[in-house]
């Protein structure tokens, strides 16, 4: 029997046959005189089993081990370890799938799936609410709110998870108060006005004490004093982002906010 005789019978290519052999599951039969191999029965039987213990999810290294008279694994452990990791990956799928639900039901609400992509639970409804905000404000969405979800999504898909539950806590502490995210808009506007005035514009130190008056009183007190969710390592990795690409003046204004925070003064 022929190599092609030999895939046809088993249901696998020439070049998978050719694999085996270099791999060395499949053991290279006595070639003719003319150079071609040989193959009989005990090599289709070969053969077929290495494509049944594939198909069950073994890789070859473990089809390896099976086959190997000195393994010290017999086919019932491998496929018992192969059941496991299928369960594992069952589970995660699972998994994933929940959380893939749960965006697409936020996406059919207003705002639900902002444009910086699917994010935490958390961010997902303060997005949600930044959006119902300014759809009821006239004129466009300020730029200086897109870039603040920008740098938030980004600080959601970082993968701390101290530092975004931190972050979740601080934005509902900020944005929980009635008002609160008008104001912020409010801000955000003026740090907007800011993008061709110098850095010594008196418009700057408003643009700063109009964010920090959307700070409770009782947060900036906490983060002045270094236990608050505002005061979690990486806040500096934050203003950074933040100010980042700014104009000068609201690079400044931003600073002098942090800097007003940090102090606990208003």
């Amino acid at each position: 029997m022929r190599i092609g005789e030999l895939a046809g019978l088993a249901g696998v290519s020439t070049r998978t046959v050719r694999h085996y052999h270099h791999l060395g599951l499949l053991p290279e039969p006595e070639r003719r005189a003319n150079g071609y191999r040989e193959y009989g029965l005990r090599d289709a039987v070969a053969l077929a089993r290495v494509r049944r213990l594939t198909e069950l999810g073994l890789g070859l290294e473990e089809v390896r081990d099976v086959l190997a008279d000195d393994a010290g694994r017999d086919l019932r452990e491998v496929l018992a370890e192969l059941d496991e990791d299928l369960a594992r990956q069952e589970a995660a799928v699972r998994a994933r799938r929940a959380r893939l639900a749960e965006v697409l039901r936020r996406s059919e609400e207003p705002g639900g799936l902002p444009q910086e992509g699917p994010v935490s639970e958390q961010l997902a409804e303060l997005f949600a609410e930044m959006a119902r905000t300014s759809a009821t404000l006239p004129g466009p969405e300020p730029a200086m709110a897109v870039r603040e979800r920008e740098v938030l999504a980004l600080l959601d898909a970082s993968g701390d998870g101290r530092a975004q539950g931190a972050m979740a806590e601080a934005l509902r502490e900020v944005f929980v108060a009635p008002g609160a995210m008008e104001r912020a808009y409010a801000a955000y506007r003026l740090l907007d006005e800011l993008a061709g005035v110098a850095v010594g514009d008196p418009r700057v130190e408003a643009a700063a004490r109009a964010l920090v008056g959307c700070v409770p009183e009782e947060a900036v007190a906490a983060i002045a004093a270094g236990v608050g969710p505002g005061a979690v390592a990486g806040a500096e990795v934050w203003t950074d982002l933040m100010v980042a690409e700014l104009a000068p003046a609201q690079a400044e204004a931003l600073r002098v906010a942090m800097r007003m925070i940090g102090e606990g003064t208003r």
